[in-house]
């Protein structure tokens, strides 16, 4: 097994021995899982640079991952399943998902419990660090991935990028996705590294001369040589995206966070008592958010759902709002975090089944190695519509047929394609805010309210379900093209400027697309030749709205079928964060409608649509419980649908008044 050795540092109650119902109380352990994976194993075949990573006496490539366990303190009272999640830059978040935890300012090495909801149900949860680069503390999990050496016996120097768009003017940069681990600077004087800016990511990028940048950071209005950042003389303008290509020589083995999640999963599943803490788990099922969502299906893409030894690792694999992308998880100089800049990330397959891709090429499907190979989980793909306007989700459902016309792809036997019909990246809910809290930037307008949690507690029992039980899972549920539900951003957009009143809309032509990527001729090593170059652009789809501006398509929650507002899935950038034209590639927006009839807004008010709050309530239940029997939502959650609604409909009171 990979997995050689668990050294548990800490047990303790878990929130105090709170009692969590029929389960009982809970046990924390946190510790590091240490891994000894074999390169030559052809599970581990496609790991790039694994084979040149240093090895032990054993011959084995070594490295060490955090571990965190949330397991019943009486085992037998659990429902011995486990939900592993991939930390989300180093963050745990599925407590926010599922538990509907408040997320606390600057994360902490507390784990909030909310209501409970994962620990009433009595699954075991489990977090391991997987992400080289991320800074580790008592709050942020990561990796101690091992370096793929020259014959040097150095790490291997070569060419790497850096991409970003500030929201605020500033001289000097971090080369790294927010906070994390960077890239150094192998020659701080190198002459052929370029920075370039553009106004957006479809215009031409410029090249900024040489001199008027430098590798450094300022220092009392001096430029201090430094390898981690890069100084621009005239300083990075807020809405700009800024572009650096330069050699770097470090050279972690990136693909090791993916073998790490693999075996740790396999460890939690069949090791047994002492050294496993969970034994006696009979499903283990992967959970990934966001970043962690596509790494996942990078996972999948890469067939790696059997370990070493022939072992499926999870039942089960639920990929929420990763879209239709991969990531940086299994090249050179990878950068697990980036998600927008052009690269290995972006390319070509997006769909399960064997599809040709834009222009020449053979047929490719995301699950092809992993059926090839056998061990293939049940899958469910869960979006909010934020995925669909930055323009890769309708990727998942719909591709190019072998006469190049553009078709909706039948649903895999494996897998489900869900789409929470007017939702943002996160779930939403109030007070209202305009703030990113993560990245400073801010939008035109409140973020999206919805808070579509209920659809996802229903998707954890769902997926369970139908992995151990076989009993199947509801119907897909997205836009669709031959229905008329999936059309253009610019068609919405048009649409849009005729039912929200003064409303800032977004330039079609400066929106996030997937293009081409050409990489070099190494890509299919995982070197890549930077800056890409890109192609033509795949073709986008979002959901179609109604007369109140909703979202036709997908599951769509009593916000959207008993409405208060205009809920969408995107949201112009605030002004002075620059780039007013284009979206926040994660946001949505609220737009209330009025309280009573003779406001300037061609849309119903609220008197006109309900005689009083308690009949809209009454129409809200019937809502929440057509939901229940298409089992998109849980009947324990139609109390906590109500109290959104009713939440949401006092707010749209309070902000027409």
């Amino acid at each position: 097994m990979a997995v050689a050795r668990f050294d548990i540092e800490r047990r303790e109650p878990y929130d105090g021995g709170r009692d969590f119902g029929d389960t009982g109380a809970y046990e924390r352990i946190d510790g590091r899982l240490e891994f000894a994976v074999d390169p030559a194993n052809p599970r581990n075949r496609l790991i790039v640079d694994l084979d040149r990573a240093e090895r032990g006496q054993d011959g084995l490539v070594h490295f060490r991952a955090d571990c965190c366990l949330l397991v019943p303190a009486d085992p037998s009272r659990g429902n011995h399943r486990l939900l592993l999640e991939l930390p989300n830059r180093g963050r745990k978040l599925a407590p926010g998902e599922f538990n509907r935890a408040q997320a606390e300012l600057a994360p902490t090495r507390n784990i909030p419990a909310g209501d409970g909801f994962l620990f009433r149900h009595g699954y075991s949860v489990a977090w391991v660090g997987w992400q080289w680069d991320v800074i580790r503390s008592e709050a942020l999990m990561g990796l101690e991935a091992p370096q793929a050496l020259g014959p040097d016996g150095q790490p291997i120097a070569g060419q790497t990028v850096c991409r970003f768009q500030p929201n605020a003017a500033h001289h000097t940069h971090l080369l790294a996705d927010r906070v994390h681990q960077p890239y150094p600077a192998a020659d701080l004087s190198e002459p052929d590294a370029t920075l370039t800016v553009r106004d957006s990511a479809e215009s031409e990028p410029e090249l900024i001369p040489r001199d008027r940048w430098h590798f450094g950071h300022m220092s009392h209005g001096e430029v201090v040589p430094d390898a981690e950042h890069i100084v621009l003389d005239d300083g990075f303008q807020p809405g700009k995206i800024y572009e650096v290509v330069y050699t770097t020589n470090r050279c972690p083995v990136v693909g090791c966070g993916l073998l790490a999640i693999r075996d740790a999963g396999s460890f939690f599943h069949y090791a047994p008592e002492p050294e496993n803490p969970c034994a006696g788990i009979e499903r283990v099922y992967a959970f990934g958010m966001s970043q962690t969502g596509r790494m996942l299906r990078h996972f999948l893409y890469l067939g790696l759902n059997l370990d070493e030894s022939d072992r499926m690792a999870f039942d089960g694999i639920m990929s929420h709002v990763g879209g239709a992308r991969r990531g940086e998880f299994n090249h050179r100089y990878g950068q697990p975090s980036v998600q927008f800049t052009p690269g290995f990330g972006h390319r070509f397959p997006y769909a399960d089944a064997p599809l040709p891709p834009l222009g020449d090429g053979a047929p490719e499907g995301l699950l092809d190695r992993q059926r090839a190979s056998g061990g293939m989980p049940k899958v469910f793909y869960t979006n909010s519509s934020a995925e669909y306007w930055r323009g890769d989700c309708a990727l998942l459902h719909i591709g190019y047929d072998e006469d190049g016309r553009l078709v909706d792809l039948p649903p895999s036997p494996e897998t489900r394609i869900y789409h929470f019909a007017g939702t943002q990246h996160g779930p939403g809910g109030l007070p209202l805010t305009r703030e990113n809290a993560n990245d400073g930037a801010r939008g035109r307008y409140d973020f999206n309210c919805l808070d579509y949690t209920p659809l996802l507690r229903a998707a954890l029992i769902n997926l369970d379900d139908w992995a151990s039980q076989s009993q199947e899972p509801p119907p897909p549920s997205h836009p669709r093209l031959d229905d008329g539900t999936a059309v253009t951003r610019a068609e919405v957009i048009q649409t849009m400027s005729g039912i929200v009143p003064n409303l800032h809309l977004p330039d079609p032509d400066h929106l996030l697309s997937i293009h081409q990527i050409d990489l070099g001729p190494r890509a299919d090593e995982g070197i890549g030749r930077f800056p890409v170059v890109e192609g033509e652009a795949y073709p986008c789809f979002v959901a179609a709205v109604d007369q109140n501006g909703n979202e036709r398509a997908g599951i769509r929650l009593p916000d959207l079928t008993v409405p208060v507002a205009t809920l969408a899935g995107w949201n112009p950038r605030d002004p002075e964060t620059g780039s007013p034209e284009q979206i926040m590639p994660m946001q949505g927006a609220t737009f209330f409608f009025p309280a009573n009839p003779g406001a300037d807004d061609p849309r119903p008010s609220l008197a006109e649509r309900y005689p009083s709050r308690d009949a809209f309530l009454d129409a809200v239940r019937r809502a929440a419980e057509q939901l229940v029997s298409e089992r998109y939502a849980l009947e324990e959650d139609i109390p906590l649908m109500l109290a959104n609604a009713a939440a949401r409909y006092d707010a749209a009171l309070v902000a027409s008044s």
